[in-house]
């Protein structure tokens, strides 16, 4: 036997035969090292006359290893952010005739809302920026914030995001915090099906409903999504051109099912509530509702025939156990939300939108949305967006026309919602990974200043998260410290909480100077 193996192969190319034989030889340590230092030496002059930027051959570039680069190679720089992590984020705190349709006997003693008590004195990293408009409008805010558990009103503060917020991530912190000192219970509005992991609520819901968007995914025809951004319908849209017309779809009956209930992994506030709302529009055909707990039917109700925005609400002594909606129809409404609250106080909603730049505000039925926005008395609206279209600026005019679309959005919220105060919380530090660095996205900090300028333009506040984790190439250094995950865009569960703590450190700011005027 041969000592080293033979290869042998044979081609064939029209009739013409090409043989090839190979002989592997063993490879010694010497061969190596013969090899890799005469690799070394071909390429020095390389590495020694390459520029910086590499060069170009017509059309193509080259890139390689510059004499500046070998000799010293560039090193990964981070914020110094240490001051940041200092900060406390523990909570302070405390049709045929029928049998009558069983209606549930609401429990609620109207108590269920107060706060917890105590001050909350702090400093804030960040000032909102606004202009004297905003600072006003802020103001009217703090007067209703201020007031309502005294007054034992439920006032509203809806909070829209991408995925940075989603699963109630940054919310649910800062829900905490507000309804701990202003009063509230609950975790206010929660989408229809929810398809985002999350602690706050428990939900389940039958497999025949489907999820609808405003922001990517499929679509309704209506465009009647409610303050959610979403809704969920068990059967598809259909219009009915008279009132005849249902019985010549020749339809079956469906039967859907959302089950809502408190969770208890969620926060101690979002945990107990004692007001239970069902959203819905666009109900065009018979539709029996059936609310079930514990397996025993505690209300029954045939949702109005209009098309328009109404809720159903159950109130309950306390914190009831898991409620299963169930739903018969030929035809589906909308629905658009539950709402899981106290009796007064503060509710703040978390609504992630993933993959959204946030502007969406043009794909919904106003009218609808309006109505929904006065349901649940909405008196601040924060928008959280910006991250989606960073990695897609190409140049300045880009960003320029980002900014004027999205100021757009900020008009159609404050119209939406007259008296209502629109704080803008924008992009956090990203990176982009090029060259074995995490660096800042060149041009973030510009989308930034143009973000901050079509804030204050419309008499609203701006809060400057990038500059809160500290600024360019801050990223890394909290991915560094396990604040941020692997992707270099979003905060880890610890990340949300000092990310959280400095908006709501920056509000307490506004709000003690308001308070001590």
């Amino acid at each position: 036997m041969d000592k080293y193996p033979k290869i042998s192969a044979e081609y064939s190319f029209d009739g013409l035969i090409l043989h090839f034989n190979c002989e592997m030889k063993e490879l010694k340590p010497q061969h190596v090292l013969f090899f890799l230092l005469g690799l070394m030496l071909v390429l020095s002059p390389v590495v020694y006359f390459m520029p910086e930027d590499g060069v170009k051959v017509g059309r193509a570039e080259f890139d390689f290893m510059s004499k500046e680069d070998f000799f010293h190679p560039k090193k990964q720089e981070n914020a110094d952010v240490d001051d940041i992590f200092d900060m406390d984020t523990s909570v302070n705190a405390k049709t045929p005739v029928r049998k009558p349709l069983k209606k549930h006997k609401n429990g609620s003693n109207g108590n269920m809302g107060a706060p917890g008590g105590g001050s909350y004195e702090v400093e804030s990293l960040v000032d909102f920026q606004m202009t004297d408009a905003g600072k006003s409008n802020l103001h009217q805010f703090f007067t209703k914030l201020s007031s309502a558990a005294s007054q034992q009103q439920r006032i509203s503060i809806l909070h829209y995001g991408d995925s940075q917020i989603e699963g109630d991530r940054i919310t649910g912190f800062v829900r905490e915090r507000i309804q701990n000192q202003f009063g509230g219970n609950g975790p206010g509005m929660i989408p229809a099906t929810n398809v985002y992991d999350t602690y706050a609520f428990n939900q389940t819901f039958s497999e025949n409903f489907k999820r609808y968007t405003s922001f990517g995914g499929a679509s309704l025809k209506s465009r009647k999504y409610g303050a959610m951004a979403s809704a969920s319908r068990f059967t598809p849209e259909y219009v009915l051109e008279t009132e005849n017309s249902l019985d010549s779809l020749e339809l079956e009956e469906q039967t859907g099912w959302i089950e809502v209930g408190p969770s208890g992994r969620a926060r101690s506030r979002a945990r107990s509530f004692n007001n239970v709302r069902m959203h819905y529009n666009s109900c065009i055909a018979p539709t029996m509702l059936r609310v079930y707990q514990n397996g025993e039917v505690i209300h029954e109700d045939s949702l109005i025939m209009d098309g328009g925005q109404h809720t159903v609400l159950l109130t309950f002594p306390s914190t009831p156990g898991p409620l299963k909606f169930e739903f018969k129809a030929k035809i589906s409404p909308n629905i658009c939300a539950f709402s899981l609250e106290g009796d007064y106080g503060v509710q703040v909603s978390n609504i992630g939108m993933r993959g959204s730049s946030g502007t969406v505000w043009g794909r919904m039925n106003h009218g609808n949305l309006a109505t929904m926005y006065r349901e649940v008395n909405t008196k601040m609206v924060i928008m959280q967006f910006g991250g989606n279209s960073v990695p897609s600026f190409k140049d300045s005019a880009s960003v320029r026309n980002f900014a004027g679309y999205f100021k757009g959005q900020i008009n159609a919220v404050k119209r939406l919602n007259p008296g209502a105060m629109v704080i803008v919380i924008g992009p956090s530090d990203m990176s982009k990974y090029e060259e074995g660095l995490y660096n800042t996205y060149p041009l973030l900090p510009y989308c930034i200043d143009r973000m901050i300028a079509a804030t204050k333009e419309t008499g609203s506040a701006y809060w400057n998260l990038y500059a809160a984790m500290g600024g360019y190439n801050s990223m890394p250094a909290w991915v560094e410290k396990g604040m941020a995950g692997s992707d270099y865009i979003h905060f880890s569960g610890a990340g949300t909480k000092f990310a959280a703590q400095m908006f709501y450190n920056s509000l307490m700011v506004e709000y003690n100077s308001w308070k001590g005027q």
